[in-house]
């Protein structure tokens, strides 16, 4: 692979902006991929039964004696509709993806697939093997822009795929986060085109601030591959925020802040060593090294099932701001400096409360 470059996310200007961006589909533009036209008959025409069975099944049953209520427990109707009604969805998916017929918007953002399809594979992993637990969601506001500045750790970023997954199922609006990732994302097959799909979009000021006009919940983790690949002695210590570009942003578009602490990443793959000849030669900013990996193999490769705890904060407004506040350098850093302090607190706060780091 060859070597990818890491732009920090204030650093759009230096770079040409649109020139440095993956390529985009326009908004509603839906991809039709070229496929048997007989097979996708047949599944419309599944499709369609499906559709249809729930109803003549239940003008059927209604009039048999004894016949269970539907969606009563132990009730065989209920149990048979429900079970068709899953049926019917997913060929009914399964024929919008066939035929085409879905949208994407500018970034590659596959609201559909998203929510159908890739926060189920996803939904385990929170629930069951890191078992988070989501603190102040309420902070985050239920409609309109707002920027969520999070800690990043891991050695892999798992955690920016924990807190989308926290957003969207425990948020009372049920939203959608729209996070800022390093170009390496977009350099990697299939992981680039996965991230196109979940929302993700280059870290750059002008695609967050295109997210912010249009009422999206934008997350970005200012420590980048600094946080991420730091070794296991420096885990919960915060590395530099960069030069604040996250909050000239929101300051352009008037965005509140919300500071967000992750604790029970930094373990999952204690990084007690970085072999910088292989990162080199791969192209990585860094290559880890685990009591596990890459000793064990791909075995070595499975985080340990820690237990997370992810907290939103309180909102920092700044639309109180003039519009120049957003060149004023000072501002900037105060702001930053209040933002990370913030989020370092509450990491400190957590830690004395967890009890373990596995239960």
């Amino acid at each position: 692979m060859a070597d990818a470059k890491v732009i920090p996310f204030d650093d759009d200007r230096s770079r040409g902006g649109a020139a440095a961006r993956p390529s985009r589909r326009r908004s509603g533009q839906s991809r039709r991929p070229g496929g048997d036209p007989a097979a996708v008959r047949g599944v419309q025409q599944l499709a369609a039964a499906a559709d249809g069975a729930p109803e003549a099944e239940d003008a059927a049953d209604s009039t048999a004696p004894g016949a269970a209520e539907p969606g009563t427990p132990g009730g065989e109707q209920g149990f048979g509709d429900g079970l068709e009604r899953r049926v019917a969805s997913g060929l009914a998916f399964l024929r919008r993806r066939l035929t085409g017929e879905y949208d994407v918007d500018d970034f590659g953002y596959d609201a559909e697939l998203t929510d159908q399809v890739l926060m189920s594979l996803l939904r385990p992993v929170y629930e069951k093997y890191f078992r988070v637990e989501v603190k102040g969601v309420d902070n985050i506001p239920k409609e309109g822009g707002a920027l969520i500045v999070a800690n990043h750790s891991g050695t892999l970023p798992l955690d920016g795929l924990m807190m989308q997954v926290a957003v969207h199922d425990q948020h009372a609006a049920g939203r959608h986060l729209r996070l800022l990732a390093a170009d390496l994302v977009f350099a990697l097959p299939v992981v680039n085109e996965l991230a196109r799909k979940l929302g993700h979009t280059l870290a750059c000021a002008e695609d967050a601030e295109r997210l912010l006009e249009q009422g999206e919940l934008v997350g970005v983790m200012p420590e980048g591959f600094k946080g991420i690949g730091k070794p296991f002695n420096e885990r919960y210590k915060l590395q530099r925020f960069g030069r604040g570009g996250f909050v000239s942003t929101a300051l352009r578009q008037g965005a509140p802040i919300i500071p967000c602490s992750i604790v029970g990443a930094e373990e999952i793959y204690p990084m007690i060593g970085n072999s910088r000849t292989l990162a080199r030669l791969l192209g990585f900013p860094y290559f880890p090294l685990t009591p596990t990996f890459p000793w064990l193999g791909p075995l070595g490769m499975i985080p340990l099932p820690t237990k997370w705890t992810i907290q939103f904060g309180e909102p920092i407004p700044t639309d109180d701001y003039p519009p120049e506040a957003a060149e004023d350098p000072m501002l900037m850093f105060n702001l930053t400096d209040q933002v990370r302090e913030q989020i370092q607190h509450t990491l400190y706060k957590l830690l004395v409360q967890r009890r373990s780091v596995f239960f």
